[in-house]
């Protein structure tokens, strides 16, 4: 643990310097908010843009505040998630490339110490910026749409955050195994595609499965009441970044030969 808070330290100064510790909430908050904003002036914006037949009245169904809420966690499930692999898989392809990893990975310092400092720093990072992006999203849908329990919200965002620890650990995995920066981003969206597809095609014999978890707390939220496929797929998840995190250490100590 001494090793590891020194180049924890390391990475949140680095985060600091490149200033992500700024940019990244603040895209997180406009993405968490663009979609409730939006679908609310929606009616309004269609008839400012023009092309709207004199005398019609546009009437849009009302949507629910957990389906607004819904849009946000949507919007970060597909750019939010993207920038977390961009930013992970080049936080070690880059230190590969520049000398850097080799200069740190000397004794006592292995992998452990290195692949978990970096996987701390982008959870800090990560689930700090999604945590104040869906907490906007909420202030604005209890304003637009309706009120939402605070509590089941509180809830909404920690589960919400576990997929998060999930694609920061899968996306380590690859870097720990391969070098390149292209090519870890896409075989890791690659393999959240497949879980995608595989989840569409069998969510009902499944539904706790990794990439059901978004639907899962809209049903919390809407039925407020934590159902036994959100605690499994919680549980899946931890378990499984877990063991994603442990693969890489072996992984990374195999192919740096330490």
């Amino acid at each position: 643990m001494k090793l590891l808070f020194p180049l924890l330290k390391k990475e949140l100064l680095m985060h600091q310097r490149n200033y992500s510790i700024i940019w990244v909430p603040i895209v997180f908050i406009l993405l968490a908010i663009m979609d409730p904003i939006t679908t609310y002036f929606l009616p309004v914006i269609l008839e400012n843009v023009g092309g709207v037949p004199e005398g019609l009245v546009i009437e849009l169904p009302t949507v629910p505040p957990s389906e607004a809420f819904a849009l946000s966690l949507s919007e970060l499930s597909m750019f939010g998630i993207l920038i977390v692999i961009l930013l992970t898989a080049s936080s070690i392809s880059q230190e590969r490339q520049s000398g850097v990893s080799e200069l740190l990975l000397v004794k006592p310092i292995n992998a452990h110490h290195y692949i978990g400092s970096k996987a701390l720093a982008k959870m800090v990072l990560f689930i700090g910026a999604s945590s104040i992006g869906l907490l906007f999203s909420w202030y604005y849908v209890s304003l637009l749409f309706g009120a939402l329990s605070p509590g089941f919200i509180i809830l909404a965002i920690v589960f919400y955050n576990c997929w998060f620890i999930f694609v920061i650990s899968l996306t380590l995995m690859f870097a720990s195994m391969i070098r390149h920066h292209y090519a870890i981003v896409g075989v890791t969206i690659l393999t959240l595609a497949v879980g995608s597809i595989i989840n569409s095609i069998f969510h009902h014999n499944i539904p706790w499965f990794y990439n059901n978890l978004s639907p899962l707390i809209i049903t919390m939220l809407e039925s407020k009441t934590i159902s036994t496929d959100l605690i499994l797929n919680i549980s899946l998840l931890l378990v499984t970044s877990i063991s994603l995190l442990l693969l890489s250490f072996s992984m990374f100590n195999q192919n740096e030969r330490l």
